[in-house]
């Protein structure tokens, strides 16, 4: 990387660390400041930063990034919890995300009659995954009753690693199109992808988490050294998974999952970790994608792309949240609510660098377009609306009386690490 590119992201870095506290709960998110920030860096604005998307320490990035967010946002999830108290975030992942898949892909062959079923249901699965860091605002406004706000977190933290295999799925189909011999013999390599990648995950997060334990009750293991354990872990799994012939992203998603149901003690190493190198891998993904890719995608931009874009960020998350939820006795402002918090950002982004980029799918062009040009309407609309919808549903919950959104739920960490106060309502 060239001396100018490195010295404008650097102080950019270090110019937004020295403001970060006044941003916070405004319209200004990291995400959106750091897409804007890239793209007038990039050669859609100044043309100050090279950064070449093919570029392998683009993808080294890329990949460490992914792993370390698929295993710690398992981690930080309870699923005692899950299954004993939030009831929501359970409906949204195994009832809303597939039927999101399912409305994103019909959507896709009404837009875009060119694409294989296969391609456009690869978009689906691509925009499927949600950020909640992009309505950063919502999930730490205490306005907002505990339950939806932990509703939106827990979604974000789980279903980037429930669309992977889909997305790995339909990648591959969309690539080998109607050729029946590749097809058997890929399906012989996704078989092995997707049970020797889980199989590792489960062994390595399991034993990792009573070693780590044992280390800690023994005063084995000093606390700084343990944040360093707990990301070697995240990326011995991915590591071993792939050797073996499995799915290393799969594997580190189980295994981080694994981990943090397993282990006992506090995982205050995993939480530091997120507020910082978490933060920062975060803020330089959104650089990369504001100075490499959205510089691409407008250049592809047509209304096609744009109308599936709008639809994707309402019509086609907002309508399966709402048919999840039935039953539950919620408002129709909190349906509303949680079908507008469907933020895409990280996951889509990381998804696109590492897994289309290195697809030979016949519409890959047009398919990293919509998705990128999601992603950056969502960073716009979701961060400006993020301050002022959490205050006006968090004055209507006020208002509501005994119903089911203040259901008292206990809380749980958010991807940014933010803890919050802990009670056992």
């Amino acid at each position: 990387m060239e001396l100018l590119s490195l010295a404008s992201i650097t102080g950019g870095l270090l110019l937004y660390s020295l403001v970060s506290g006044r941003l916070q709960g405004t319209i200004l998110t990291a995400p959106l400041i750091f897409i804007v920030f890239g793209y007038t860096l990039g050669p859609g604005g100044f043309n100050l930063a090279a950064v070449d998307v093919g570029h392998s320490a683009i993808h080294v990035i890329a990949e460490f990034t992914l792993i370390l967010v698929l295993f710690t946002d398992a981690a930080r999830i309870d699923l005692n919890r899950v299954r004993k108290d939030h009831d929501l975030p359970v409906r949204m992942l195994l009832a809303g995300l597939p039927l999101t898949m399912v409305a994103g892909t019909l959507v896709a062959t009404w837009v875009f009659p060119s694409f294989s079923i296969w391609e456009a249901a690869l978009l689906a699965a691509l925009l499927a995954p949600t950020d909640a860091a992009l309505g950063q605002a919502v999930v730490a406004a205490k306005i907002v009753p505990v339950r939806i706000r932990q509703a939106i977190n827990i979604e974000s933290g789980l279903n980037d690693g429930i669309a992977l295999p889909a997305v790995l799925l339909l990648a591959a189909m969309a690539s080998i199109g109607h050729d029946a011999t590749q097809a058997s013999d890929w399906v012989r390599f996704g078989l092995l992808q997707v049970t020797l990648g889980p199989i590792a995950g489960i062994v390595i997060g399991y034993v990792g988490a009573r070693l780590l334990d044992t280390a800690i009750e023994r005063g084995l293991s000093s606390s700084a050294f343990q944040g360093i354990g707990i990301l070697s872990l995240a990326v011995f799994t991915y590591v071993v998974a792939e050797l073996v012939g499995g799915n290393g992203f799969i594997a580190a998603f189980i295994g981080g999952m694994v981990f943090g149901h397993s282990v006992r003690n506090p995982c205050t190493f995993l939480f530091e970790f997120m507020e910082t190198e978490g933060q920062l891998l975060m803020l330089i993904t959104f650089l990369i994608f504001g100075a490499a890719l959205l510089p691409e995608a407008v250049d592809h931009l047509s209304p096609a792309v744009f109308l599936y874009a709008i639809l994707s960020l309402t019509v086609i998350r907002m309508v399966p949240i709402g048919l999840s939820l039935l039953g539950t006795s919620l408002r129709p402002p909190s349906y509303l609510f949680l079908g507008w918090f469907g933020p895409r950002g990280l996951a889509s982004i990381l998804f696109v660098l590492l897994i289309l980029e290195e697809s030979d799918v016949p519409h890959r062009d047009a398919l990293l377009s919509v998705t990128v040009v999601t992603v950056a309407l969502s960073a716009l609309l979701h961060g400006i609306s993020a301050a002022p919808f959490a205050r006006i549903y968090g004055q209507l919950a006020s208002r509501m009386g005994e119903c089911e959104e203040i259901k008292p739920v206990k809380e749980m960490p958010l991807r940014e690490g933010l803890l919050p106060n802990n009670n056992d309502q």
